[in-house]
This record gives C-alpha cells, structure tokens and sequence, in this order.
C-alpha cells in the first residue's frame, strides 16, 4: 500500500547530500575519549591530526534513530584495519571518516547498525587499541548500534575465547557495548556477542564470534538463537570462507567448515555470514539442512592502499524488491575527493568490480518462512466490506470446486442489498466453461475465490455478467463522488492481438449517444475500466460536466500476478491507484459524476458502438462500488 492521499504529491525532499560533499560540509572532528573504557592515547597516537587535513571542527550531528519500519535499511560493515593501527605507525582518521559518514547518512540511507569483522590492529597492542577506542567513541555519544569481533591480530591467535583478559576486551568488551540500544548479551568470557535491531517492521540479530570459539561459545550461539526463533540471523566472523584469486568462487576455510558444520548448517535462521581475515573479497551460497540457501561473503581490503583506507561496504537491504545491494567505499578518500587526490587514492575512491559492487536477490518472506511463516489473510466477512456510501459489492467465493465450470444460469448477488445482481450471459459457440470457479485471490482480497474469464478474440468467445435492466446501478449519475474497486489477475498467455482492450467492468452505451458534440469516438462506452494492449488499467468514462470521454491510464502490469485497481473521483478530479499507489498519468482534467443512458454494467463484457466487441480473458476478484471518494486507507486491499 502506498500514502492514503488522493491529492498529488507534493514538492519533492531535497536530494541528499553526496557522498563525495558530506565531509567537507561536516568536518571531521577528533573524537574524544568515551567516559568509562576509553584509554589513553599513545605518543604515537596524540601526533597524528584528530581531524582530517582540510577540515574543521564538526557540526551538531542528528541523533541516531532509524526507521524500524521502512523496508529499506542498511547494514554497515568495516573489515581489518590492522594496518591503520600498527605499533608506532597509527592513523585513526580513515576509520574516523567511516564512522562519520554513518552519522551523516544514517538517515537518508537508514543505517541501523555495523558490523566490524576483525583484525582491528595489528598487534592487539593496549597503545593500538588506545586512539580506536577513541575513534570509536563517536557512535557511542550517539549511541549507534555496533558490534566487533577478535580476529588474530587482535588477541593471542592460538588461542580460544577462553583466553582471559586481553586489550582488545578492555577496548571493546561488553562492559562498552551494553551501554548501546542494540546490545543484546554476551558469553561469560566476553568474546562473543549478540545484538538485536529492528528494520522492516521485525527483529533482526547479529551473532558476533570471536576468532575461535570454543565448544562452550557455540553452545552459547546455538541458544541464543533458540531464544528467538523467529529471528533472521547475520553472523560475524574474522574466519569463515576465502578465495584463492579474484574472481574465484568462495570456500570454507578448515575453521569455516568447522562453524559450518557445529552451527550454521543446522539453524535455518542464518541467512547471511559476513567474514575478513583473507583477501581478496570474494561470495558463495550453500544450502543448509533446511535445504536454504546461506550467503557467505568475505571481504577484506587491507592490502589495498592506505591498508583499506577503513573501507565500508554498505549492505542496502530492500525488502520490497526482494534485494540486497552492496557497495564498497571509501568515506575518507571520498571526503577529500574536491581536493587533489594522488593517483593511488583516486583508485581507491569506490570499489566496482562484481566482487565489490553487486546485488543479491532474496525472496525473504520465502527465505524465512520456515521459521516465520507470514500467516496468510483470512477472508473478511461480506458485511464488513460495505462502508457507507457501497451501492454495489460483488465476491466469487463459496462453496464452489476450483475450476468447475459456473452455471449457466448464474446469478451473483448484490451483497451490498441495493438490488445490483450480475446474471451471466454467453457468446454463442461458447461453452460453460468459458466461466470457470477459482480458489485464486488477491491475498488481501477480503472474498477467497474468483471468477476465471475465458474470454478473447477473433472469434469473439466467452462469457460475461450484467447487471439486470432497471437494475438502480444504471441510472445512477454519482455526483457525490465514487470509488470503483476490482482485484485481477491477468494470464501468462495473454496477449493483446487477442485479449487487449477488455473490460473488467463497463456500462453499456456509447458516448454517441449522449448527445452534447463529443470530441473523440462516439462508439466508445460512456465507461469502461479495461485493460490496454500493454497490458495496462484505462479507466474511460464521460463525466457529467465534459462532453467527451476523460482517460486515467495505469503502467503495464505484470502477468500471473493478482492487482488491485481504484478509480476515485472527489468530485472535482478523477485518480487511479494500483496496489493502493496513485498511477503517474491522472488528468487534471475537472470531472464530475458518471453520465448514463440508463443500461446495465457488464463485468467481463466491452462494447463498441452498441455492440459486444471484447470479453475479458483472465481472474476477477472482489467488485465494490462506492457513492463517494474512499482513502486509500479503506480501499479493500487496506
């Protein structure tokens, strides 16, 4: 559903920001020590530039609040930065620019959370962890949701997570990421995390695992994940999966194969795993005992430039396309880029190659349904469906056997009580079949069944359903307003030489005959809601105040797929919504009411110039007519 608004949109939002302006228009600020666990700076740290050159003093910075709603979010994630923090040689300000760039862009790209994979110094030296702990200090002051783990720089690397107190768990142990929203526990020894965000109306976790986890570490992860068994989990690793060369196609590692097998293949909740440690950046997918498919990517990029220059690769989930998109840059680099870069950074400024830059397509609902299986809609009664003002309220429900032929002396009730019953009525040379019971449906159609229209032409085939004559439908001029509802499906096999320019639902007569000097065809009906050749939604109809016809037209619609189609009129203007989504092409044309000769309306049935010309090939669902203009948010389909 889209924004329950009939009037057009108004101006659009100013563009964000670039990419390549945010830091100059920020600044980039040393960030200060964080009170309680940040240490302090070495000799080594304090001579290095707490903002970067070029830049001044940072701004007031929006706080932190993602959209937990919105089905676009992004997951920020920062592999080895060993090289930025090594013994004497310390450069915090590309990790500085990255964090910095999730605080400006938190916003407009919905950043919710990220994920460093390790290494995060070379030596996991107390003075290394000394000025990234400070770095690190910026999100905390806005209390932005992250997680670390340990690679083999960082702690004594033959060791487990039972290897005690280490630096790298006095910079970034529990005690520092509790204080953050997302935090959701750790093991007792501190190594290993899980963290809880909420994007796309759900809970996602991030399991975080220290470079070897010991038996005890992976019991602890196979809990947590039982705790919420209705949680899509990403887990974060130093060590998972590799490649020899670029371009290769990822494999495990012995370690990988080790979590593999002891956790990942085993919980179906693990969709995605994100690891450093090696290079060059590379992806696979396995299928795990659900037979489900895991993403397993690496990246790591410490042996480009500037060990990485702090490289992010942004994660933009997008869950009404079905899509994850990820891009790699380099904030730092790209915050100078209004500057003279040397060569070797301007080939650093954003990371193209199909390793880097790529999209992966994920049906989710599909992918979790086998630990949270959306429930379906169930059907809505009847009486709920008649808001005030419905004069007419046709369904395709009931205790009929999908495919079966419908009667041939069908009638379909008016269920709104005002009289408007549909009999049906067949070409000649037609069979019973050419109207066939459907337990097909909108899934948010409010009536569980439909109607299959075997309609088409040449020759003219089919069958169709009309209102009886004198039926108080057809002289109905609606200048209070009016909304006109229909779900459809449109077949694979359709094609326009047979099918194209049929109506779901028209009124019987032609402009012609109205009188009043019409401008276009006068063989057109006063109304009709059909389908183009695209396939496309046309809502034609001679309005009460205009002489001709006035045309609404919709995009070309996808086949083997149900749609829901509106056409509201406020008495002043005439909209179509798709899926309840205004459609591009609504005039500005002044329209009111309907004009009528007073003849029936055909549901399945087109006329030209008086004479049955095209009949619908395809699934109708619920019908529902309305005396006055409805929000999007009482559409059917709301």
């Amino acid at each position: 559903m889209c924004s329950p608004l009939h009037q057009p949109d108004g101006a659009l939002p100013a563009a964000a920001s670039s990419r390549r302006r945010f830091l100059r228009a920020t600044g980039l600020a040393g960030a200060a020590a964080a009170a309680g666990f940040a240490a302090t700076a070495t000799p080594a740290a304090a001579a290095q530039p707490s903002v970067l050159p070029g830049h001044g003093t940072s701004g007031s910075v929006a706080p932190w609040r993602p959209d937990p709603d919105s089905p676009r979010f992004t997951l920020v994630v920062m592999p080895d930065t060993q090289y930025l923090f090594d013994g004497e040689s310390i450069h915090p300000a590309p990790v500085e620019a990255s964090l910095r760039y999730i605080l400006d862009h938190g916003r407009d790209e919905n950043i919710v959370f990220l994920s460093h994979l390790g290494d995060l110094t070379e030596h996991g030296l107390p003075d290394e962890f000394g000025p990234l702990s400070e770095t690190f200090a910026l999100l905390d002051r806005q209390r932005v949701g992250y997680s670390v783990v340990a690679g083999n720089h960082d702690i004594p690397s033959s060791t487990d997570d039972q290897r005690g107190r280490t630096p790298y768990l006095d910079a970034f142990g529990p005690q520092r990421l509790r204080r953050l929203p997302t935090f959701g526990g750790a093991t007792p020894d501190g190594y290993n995390t899980y963290h809880l965000f909420r994007a796309a109306g759900r809970e996602w976790l991030v399991l975080a695992l220290d470079w070897r986890p010991s038996a005890a570490g992976l019991a602890w992860a196979r809990k947590v994940i039982a705790e919420h068994p209705k949680t899509p989990v990403i887990l974060t690793t130093h060590e998972l999966v590799y490649a020899n060369n670029a371009g290769d196609e990822a494999e495990f590692s012995d370690h990988g194969r080790h979590l593999w097998d002891e956790l990942i293949a085993g919980n179906d909740q693990i969709f995605l795993t994100l690891n450093g440690h090696y290079w060059p950046a590379a992806r696979t997918t396995r299928r795990n005992d659900a037979g489900h498919d895991v993403h397993l990517h690496i990246t790591n990029y410490q042996n480009r430039y500037y060990g990485g220059s702090a490289m992010i690769r942004l994660y933009r989930f997008d869950l009404s396309r079905n899509t994850i998109d990820v891009e790699t840059v380099s904030p730092w680099i790209l915050g100078r880029a209004g500057e003279r870069l040397n060569e070797l950074e301007r080939e650093e400024i954003e990371l193209t190659g199909p390793e880097d830059r790529f999209s992966v397509a994920l049906d989710f609902e599909h992918r979790f349904a086998g630990f949270a299986p959306v429930p379906a809609r169930g059907p809505r009664p009847a009486a709920k469906m008649l808001v005030p003002g419905t004069v007419a309220y046709w369904r395709f429900d009931g205790p009929h056997q999908d495919g079966s032929p419908a009667d041939e002396a069908l009638r379909v009730p008016d269920l709104s009580g005002h009289r408007n019953d549909l009999t049906r009525v067949s070409v000649a040379g037609s069979g019973a079949d050419a109207l066939r019971w459907s337990d097909s449906h909108h899934p948010d159609q409010p009536g569980h069944g439909s109607l299959f229209f075997d309609g088409g032409k040449p020759p003219l085939r089919g069958g169709y359903l009309r209102t009886a004559d004198g039926a108080p439908l057809n002289s109905h001029t609606f200048r209070s307003g009016y909304t006109i509802e229909a779900f459809f499906r449109i077949p694979a096999d359709w094609t326009s030489g047979h099918n194209a320019w049929s109506a779901l639902l028209s009124r019987r007569g032609s402009v012609g005959a109205l009188g009043g000097g019409s401008d276009g065809d006068p063989n057109e009906p006063v109304a009709t809601l059909s389908l183009s050749d695209g396939p496309g939604t046309q809502w034609a109809a001679a309005p009460l105040n205009q002489p001709s016809l006035v045309t609404n037209w919709g995009h070309e619609l996808e086949r083997e797929r149900w749609w829901h189609v509106a056409v509201v009129n406020d008495r002043q203007h005439t909209t179509m919504y798709i899926d309840g989504c205004p459609v591009a092409r609504n005039p500005a044309t002044r329209t009111t009411g309907l004009a009528t000769l007073g003849l029936p309306w055909l549901l399945g049935g087109y006329e030209y110039g008086g004479t049955l010309d095209q009949l619908f090939y395809g699934w109708v669902g619920d019908i529902r007519v309305v005396e006055r203009p409805l929000p999007v948010r009482d559409f059917m389909n709301a």
